[in-house]
């Protein structure tokens, strides 16, 4: 018995296929120039934006990866309800959330930090600037996780069929949540910058995104991300790599609760840090050796500060 035709696999890039798809190319029309024929950035930026649109998956493909259709279902049930059509920010950050979970094997390590020292660091530095800049707890993180990665780059990477990419600078994405949805602005080269500078481009990043003025480079790219839900009081989570990626930290709240120190309970503030991690890139051991150095950075924060 004859077997169905099956058309040829496309090899390309992560990038290559998320710049694809923002752009509405049809990467079956691409010739790559990267190794064994794969399409790599250049071959899409070479590519004419809208050309040869990508053929949009059937209602059927769709519900077969996403669920079941909800307005179907409600409007058989006769559930009320109000339309909030999606922009093309969403439908884009859903498609590669889907995707992540789908293709990214995730793993968890958790661990806590206690943060009294940050804390401590923080308002002192905060009181002697008079006003002129004021520093969060999130840019502490941010410049842990530069430094961490710089002292164990072996999790600053990301996979791909040939090889794992080892980044040599801590681009650090930063999850903001905007009116048209998730996006990450980047804060590049991170463990160059002082906490000071990184308190200011995060303000700047943010505050653009939230606009909807940001340019392309900003937000496309990075090699670790940062998402911090302690703001608004969430404990712990643990969030969905953000492809090429391989590693995204999410942040916690700090609280205040007892521990033992030397036989004596004292009370402390800790908090929760969840990493998930691509498999394929970072292994355990890489994974948990990388959280050991954040600790230490968060718990000692005079260490990033020379």
């Amino acid at each position: 018995m004859s077997q169905p035709a099956t058309e040829p696999r496309l090899f390309a890039s992560p990038l290559a296929r998320r710049i694809a798809a923002e752009k509405g190319v049809d990467l079956s029309a691409i010739k790559g120039s990267g190794p064994h024929g794969r399409i790599v950035k250049i071959d899409i930026e070479g590519a004419k934006a809208g050309a040869a649109p990508v053929i949009a998956p059937s209602k059927a493909a769709t519900q077969a990866s996403s669920g079941p259709d909800a307005a179907q279902m409600s409007n058989a049930l006769g559930m009320t309800y109000t339309e909030i059509p999606n922009n093309n920010i969403r439908k884009i950050v859903a498609t590669r959330l889907l995707e992540a979970k789908q293709t990214v094997p995730h793993f968890y390590l958790t661990i806590e930090c206690r943060i009294d020292s940050l804390m401590a660091a923080r308002k002192g530095i905060n009181d002697k600037a008079n006003g002129e800049y004021k520093l969060s707890v999130n840019d502490f993180i941010i410049k842990a996780c530069a430094n961490a990665l710089n002292t164990y780059p072996a999790a600053n990477t990301s996979w791909t069929e040939d090889a794992i990419l080892q980044y040599e600078h801590a681009d650090i994405s930063v999850a903001v949540a905007t009116p048209n949805g998730l996006i990450t602005p980047i804060v590049k080269e991170a463990e160059n910058k002082g906490l000071r500078q990184i308190s200011e481009e995060v303000k700047d990043l943010a505050g653009r995104a939230r606009e909807g003025k940001l340019k392309p480079e900003e937000f496309q790219g990075g090699t670790f991300t940062v998402s911090n839900l302690g703001m608004f009081g969430i404990k712990e989570f643990g969030a969905i790599i953000n492809p090429p990626q391989s590693c995204i930290l999410a942040v916690g709240a700090g609280e205040q609760k007892p521990f033992v120190d030397g036989g004596e309970i004292k009370i402390g503030t800790f908090m929760t840090c969840t990493l998930s991690v691509d498999h394929r890139s970072v292994d355990g051991a890489v994974g948990a050796e990388y959280l050991q150095i954040l600790k230490q950075y968060i718990e000692t924060p005079v260490s990033m500060l020379v």
